[in-house]
Order: structure tokens, then sequence, then C-alpha cells
């Protein structure tokens, strides 16, 4: 039996289709980012029928702030947000840290979700890549700018920069430092390898930059055959930003939308 979850606090919403429709979606951010840059998943969702929901996660855009920032935490959060109306999300879009948190929400609450895609998620993420994210991160913090973020990713659409520059103003530093020194090891590979709902994860580059890949990878999916794998050529650690018409015609092929 998995060990309980830390208490929960109420996630801020945001929302893309058509609430009556009986296909829900809960999209959830990576570090340092908040709900509505998921807003590429939410648009390609809500144009195929679905209606998508994606939340500030703790610390993050206008969310309440608190003391624990673990991968359980955040999971916790992730189990407290049911859908509008009975039954569970039927689909769950996790990126990085959004992946890691969706994974131990799944893991320990099958019920959760009937699906799980998961974006260059942050199942183990090696020194290298921490050291990789803490430097981001800096640079973020360092200059909230619209002008810090174009110079760094030039070929953004627009709205990206807009709401990457948005995000790193409303984003508690302190809570995203936590998250990389309460997580000390970084490892949710034991609730991966366990996971009884079909998962998909939709992988950056490694040749440009990915979180997860290799023999991680190679060994997660020979453990649990419900886990699938394709990867979007060319993109970094965030392929909806790098790459998105790529990037959302593989998660609508996924989907089967």
């Amino acid at each position: 039996m998995p060990a309980p979850l830390p208490a929960p606090v109420a996630l801020p919403r945001l929302s893309w289709g058509d609430p009556a429709s009986d296909r829900r979606a809960l999209l959830v951010h990576g570090l340092g980012s908040n709900g509505a840059l998921m807003w590429r998943y939410g648009v390609a969702l809500a144009d195929a029928g679905w209606h998508a929901t994606a939340v500030d996660l703790r610390g993050h855009g206008v969310a309440p702030r608190t003391l624990d920032y673990s991968v359980a935490a955040y999971a916790a959060d992730l189990v407290a947000a049911a859908p509008d109306g009975a039954g569970p999300w039927n689909l769950v879009v996790g990126h990085s840290l959004g992946g890691a948190a969706a994974i131990v929400a799944a893991g320990g609450h099958p019920a959760w979700t009937e699906r799980l895609i998961l974006i260059d998620p942050a199942i183990q993420p090696t020194p290298r890549d921490l050291e990789i994210v803490q430097a981001s991160q800096e640079e973020a913090f360092a200059d909230p700018s619209e002008a810090a973020v174009r110079a760094a990713h030039p070929s953004w659409h627009p709205q990206d920069i807009e709401l990457k520059a948005v995000s790193a103003r409303q984003a508690s530093r302190w809570a995203v430092e936590q998250t990389s020194a309460q997580n000390q090891p970084w490892d949710v590979t034991a609730v991966a390898t366990a996971l009884t709902v079909p998962t998909h994860i939709l992988g950056s580059d490694p040749k440009v930059y990915s979180i997860y890949w290799g023999d991680r990878l190679d060994a997660l999916r020979a453990a649990n055959p419900a886990i699938a794998h394709s990867t979007v050529i060319g993109a970094g650690h965030s392929p909806h930003r790098d790459k998105p018409e790529e990037t959302i015609a593989q998660f609508l092929e996924i989907v089967g939308a």
C-alpha cells in the first residue's frame, strides 16, 4: 500500500473547450512555469472536442505557497484536483516536474486518471540534469523579462515568450529552489515501473536536450509494458514550445483525437 500523501492545497485552474464535454483532460506544467504555458495542449484538445483544464502547481503561478515541495506534495494536490462531475480524468498530461507528480498521483490512486501522457518527464534526473535545471531557473529569475526570454528562445511563439516571462515573475524562487533541495535523490522510477494506467512518454530529442532518455528509459519500458514512447525530433526539453506543430501532431495521434 502506498504511503499517504501530504495535505493538499487547492490549485487555481484555467480551461479550454466545452465544459459539457465528456472527455476531460488535466494539464500539469513543469518547474518554474505556470498552467497558462500548457496552452498549446489546451487549444489542441479543445479543437478536438475535449475540455482541458490546466492548474498552477503549488508555489507557482498564483497557487498557494507552502513549506513542502516534495514530488509527493505536488502529487497530493493533483489527486485532490478532480474533474467537474463524477469519475476520473480521461487524460492527464504532465511536463517535466508535472510528469513526475502525475506518475506519483496515478501510482497511488489508479482511478484518478484513465491515461497519462508525459512530456519529457523528470522521472530520474541525473546530477548534470539538476545542474542544468538550476542554471536555467537562476537565469530566468535574474531577468524575468520578455526581452530576455526572446533572446534565449527567438523561435518561440510570442505567447510562449510572454507567458514564460510572466511565470518567472509569478513563481516563488524559494519554492523552485526547494523543489530540487527536498527531492534528493529525485527518482520516481519505482512508481513508474508499477503504473497500471496506459502511459505514453513523449520525449525530447537527446541531440538537443532531454531530461529522460537512454538506458533509464529503455529499462523502464522493458519493466512496464504499459509504457510507450516517441520522440519529437529537433525539440529540447519543452517540445511544445520548441517544435509546436510537430509536437501537437504527435500528441493528437497519441490521444487518438
